[in-house]
């Protein structure tokens, strides 16, 4: 399994709201739809494929798509990421 490893990066909130989904469970699931966007470095660019989670108020959350608008990318968050991260 390829090791993660985490880059910190500052960036623009393009896009704050959430969604709260009732489900037959005794918690319901956050659901967030945030757009952030980073300024690339050149590692972020050769490897926006490979991003998995975004660090954000304290939670890591699920990236579900990157948009590559050099020299920005546009990083949109969905549910909370429970995989591994770089502090496992």
């Amino acid at each position: 399994m390829p090791r993660i490893i985490e880059h910190s990066y500052a960036g623009d909130v393009l896009r704050n709201s959430v969604r709260i989904q009732s489900a037959d469970k005794v918690n319901d699931d956050i659901d967030v739809s945030n757009q952030i966007s980073i300024v690339a470095d050149p590692f972020a660019r050769q490897h926006f494929h490979s991003i998995i989670y975004v660090r954000w108020m304290g939670t890591a959350w699920k990236v579900s798509m990157v948009d590559v608008q050099y020299p920005r990318l546009i990083l949109t968050i969905g549910g909370v990421y429970n995989g591994e991260t770089d502090d496992d």
